[in-house]
C-alpha cells in the first residue's frame, strides 16, 4: 500500500474511533500540500467537523494527534483553519522507494483474464492521398490511447478502417489512367502512397481547368461542377466498380496495393500498428444489409424515392440518410457494418473512435443507431474527439497539394535533430551509425511530444522548430535527462541496488520531493485512462524530470562522500529513469541510452 492508501486508512480510522463515524473513501481524500505550508499531505477536515460537534481547527487538532499516536508514516502535523498538514516521516519515503523499485511496472496495472476489451480505431486513411500530418495527430493519439488503457488493466485491440472504395479513389485511378503512361512506384522511385496521391492532385487540377471552360461558354459554376468531363467520367467508374467490373477491380486493387506498401512504410516510421485492419469495400455491403434488417424490425423507414432514413426527432436531431434512392450506401451505413463485423471478430466491451472533432454529429448519431440495432456498447461508445493541427502558415488542403505530408516532416525532424545535436557538440564521442540512430529517436520524439502535451480536444498550431529544443516542456529535454542518468548509472558500475535503502537514510526536502513525484506516476495513469488523455502522461513526465533536474543541481550523486547517501541517490535516480522510459513510453517515445 502506498503512503496515500496508509495514511487515508489511519485517517478512516482515526474518524471511526473519534467520532463513531464511517468515513467513505471519497471523504478521506488527500492532497499534496501547498508550497507555502509545512508538510506533504494534507486532509480535508471539513466532511468529518458535523459528527465531532467542533470546529474545523479542533477536528483537524483531534485527528492530527490521532494520527501522530497511531500511524508510524506521520512525524509530526500543523493545523491551517479545516486542513490538516501531515509531515510524512523519512522511513516512509524510504519504504515507498524500496516498493518502486522492485516493481519494474510501477504505477501501470495488468489486464487479467476477466479484464474489460476496450478497441480503438485510429488512422483511417484514404486510399487516394499518401498520410499528411493531421493523420500524424490522429495515429499518435490513437496508439498512445491504447498504451494508456493497457496500462489501465484493459485488453485493447488496436484497429484501423481504411477507406478503400468511392468517388475520391475513382478520381485518382482516372487520372493515373489518363496521364499516367503505366507509371509505377518502382518505375518512378516514388512511395505507392504518394505516386497516388499526385494524381489526385492532377485530377483536381484538370478538372478545374474543365469547369472554369464551361463556365467562359456560359454554363452555371454549380452545373458546370457536374457536367465536366472528368467527373462524369469518374462517377462512371465507382458505378462500373460496384458492378464489379473486372478491368476497374483489377486497377483499383493494383493501385491501392501500391498505396498500402506505402502506408506500412509510414506506419512503421512513426512506430504505430494495428490489430486487425478493415477495409470499407468489405463493410458497405454488411453495412447494407444491417440497415435492411434494421427497416424490416420497424426501426427505419423508406421514402417514396426508395431512399432508407432514421428518425431520430425524439432524441432532438433531425432525419438521418442510411441508403441513396440508388440503393447505395453513405458513410453512416458502412460505420454500421464495420460495427458489424468488428462485433462478430471481438466481444468488444468498450468502443473508442478517434477521429477529428468536426465528426462530432456523425458520431451522436452513430451512437444512436447502433443502440437501436442491439450493439450493447452502442450506447456507450466513444468518439475520442480531437482538435485540428494547423501550421504556422494556414490550414492544408490534399486536393490542391498543400498538406504536410508525414514522410516529408518526419524525414525533417530527424534531420532537424541530427543537426541541432552536432551544433550542440552532443555527437563528439560517437559513430556515424550512432548519431543517426539518436537522431532517428529525437527527432520522432521531439514530434510525438509537441503533438501529445496539447489537449486532444484543442486545435493546435505546429511548429517544427519549437519542438527541438533541448530545454522546456520539449521531448528532447526529456530524453536529454534520461540519458544523462543512465550515464550517471554507467559510471557508478551497478552500484544502484535495493540493498542501499535503509530506513535510517536522512533525507533532504529536494528528495522527499521526487519520491512523492514518482508515486505520483499511477495515479497520472489512473487520470489519463479515466479523461482518454496522453497530454496528462506528457505533462507527468516533463513534471518529473524537472524536480530531478532541480534536485540534481543542488546535490551530487557520484561525487557525494557519504557512501549511503551516494547509494541512495543512484537508487533514487535509477527508478526516476524507470518512471520516465515507462511513461515516455506510453506515449511511444523512445529514449536514448546515450544523446
Amino acid at each position: 500500500m502506498n503512503i496515500e492508501g496508509l495514511i487515508s486508512k489511519a485517517a478512516g480510522e482515526a474518524v471511526k474511533a473519534l467520532y463513531g463515524m464511517e468515513a467513505s473513501e471519497k471523504m478521506l481524500q488527500l492532497q499534496k500540500t501547498r508550497s507555502e505550508f509545512e508538510g506533504n499531505l494534507t486532509l480535508v477536515v471539513f466532511p468529518f467537523v458535523k459528527a465531532a460537534k467542533k470546529s474545523p481547527e479542533q477536528t483537524a487538532q483531534e485527528i492530527g494527534e490521532y494520527l501522530q499516536a497511531h500511524c508510524p508514516a506521520v512525524e509530526k502535523f500543523n493545523v491551517v483553519k479545516g486542513f490538516l498538514n501531515l509531515c510524512i516521516g523519512d522511513g516512509a519515503w524510504v519504504e515507498l522507494l524500496g516498493a518502486i523499485d522492485k516493481d519494474d511496472r510501477f504505477g501501470m496495472k495488468q489486464a487479467g483474464d476477466d479484464a474489460p476489451l476496450v478497441m480503438i480505431e485510429y488512422s483511417s486513411p484514404n486510399t487516394n492521398k499518401p498520410l499528411h500530418l493531421g493523420h500524424v495527430r490522429n495515429n499518435l493519439l490513437g496508439w498512445s490511447l491504447a498504451q494508456i488503457m493497457a496500462a489501465n488493466g484493459n485488453k485493447v485491440v488496436k484497429t484501423n478502417i481504411v477507406n478503400d472504395r468511392g468517388i475520391h479513389i475513382c478520381k485518382s485511378m482516372l487520372a493515373w489512367l489518363k496521364y499516367g503512361n503505366g507509371e509505377t512506384p518502382e518505375s518512378s522511385g516514388k512511395k505507392g502512397d504518394h505516386l497516388i496521391g499526385d494524381y489526385y492532385v492532377a485530377f483536381d487540377k484538370h478538372y478545374r481547368e474543365e469547369v472554369k471552360e464551361l463556365v467562359a461558354q456560359g454554363m452555371d459554376e454549380e452545373k458546370a461542377k457536374q457536367e465536366a468531363p472528368l467527373i462524369k467520367e469518374a462517377h462512371e467508374m465507382l458505378v462500373k466498380w460496384e458492378q464489379n467490373d473486372p478491368e476497374v477491380r483489377a486497377l483499383w486493387e493494383k493501385m491501392n496495393n501500391w498505396v498500402y506498401a506505402g502506408f506500412d512504410e509510414t506506419y512503421k516510421k512513426m512506430g504505430v500498428s494495428f490489430d486487425k485492419i478493415y477495409y470499407e469495400s468489405q463493410t458497405y455491403l454488411k453495412g447494407k444489409a444491417k440497415v435492411e434488417e434494421g427497416l424490416a424490425k420497424g426501426l427505419f423507414e423508406r421514402h417514396e424515392d426508395n431512399s432508407v432514413w432514421a428518425d431520430l426527432t425524439n432524441e432532438g436531431l433531425d432525419q438521418k440518410l442510411l441508403l441513396r434512392s440508388d440503393g447505395t450506401s453513405v458513410y453512416m451505413t458502412q460505420d454500421i457494418g464495420t460495427a458489424e463485423m468488428r462485433f462478430q471478430d471481438f466481444p468488444i466491451d468498450k468502443m473508442i473512435y478517434v477521429v477529428g472533432n468536426e465528426q462530432n454529429y456523425h458520431f451522436q448519431v452513430l451512437s444512436i443507431l447502433l443502440d437501436r440495432l442491439g450493439f450493447k456498447w452502442g450506447k456507450e461508445l466513444t468518439h475520442f474527439s480531437y482538435g485540428m493541427v494547423e501550421l504556422p502558415n494556414g490550414k492544408m488542403k490534399s486536393r490542391e497539394g498543400t498538406v504536410v505530408d508525414a514522410d516529408d516532416l518526419m524525414a525533417l525532424m530527424v534531420e532537424d535533430a541530427y543537426k541541432t545535436s552536432m551544433e550542440l557538440g552532443k555527437f563528439d564521442d560517437m559513430t556515424e551509425e550512432e548519431r543517426r540512430e539518436i537522431a532517428r529517436i529525437v527527432g520522432m520524439g521531439a514530434l510525438k511530444y509537441f503533438i501529445l502535451k496539447v489537449d486532444a480536444r484543442k486545435n493546435m498550431l505546429f511548429n517544427p522548430e519549437e519542438s527541438i529544443d533541448f530545454n522546456g516542456n520539449t521531448g528532447p529535454f526529456i530524453q536529454y535527462t534520461y540519458a544523462r542518468i543512465r550515464s550517471i548509472l554507467r559510471k557508478a558500475e551497478g552500484l544502484a541496488s535495493q540493498s542501499s535503502l535503509t530506513s535510517t537514510t536522512s533525507l533532504s526536502e529536494k528528495e522527499v520531493e521526487l519520491i512523492q513525484k514518482m508515486n505520483e506516476f499511477g495515479a497520472a495513469v489512473e487520470q489519463a485512462g479515466k479523461d482518454y488523455s496522453p497530454s496528462g502522461i506528457a505533462n507527468y513526465c516533463y513534471e518529473l524530470t524537472k524536480v530531478f533536474n532541480q534536485f540534481y543541481h543542488d546535490y551530487s550523486i557520484l561525487n557525494e562522500p557519504d557512501e549511503q547517501k551516494k547509494l541512495f541517490r543512484l537508487v533514487l535516480a535509477k527508478n526516476v529513469a524507470k518512471i520516465i522510459k515507462n511513461g515516455m513510453g506510453l506515449l511511444g517515445i523512445e529514449v536514448p541510452e546515450r544523446m
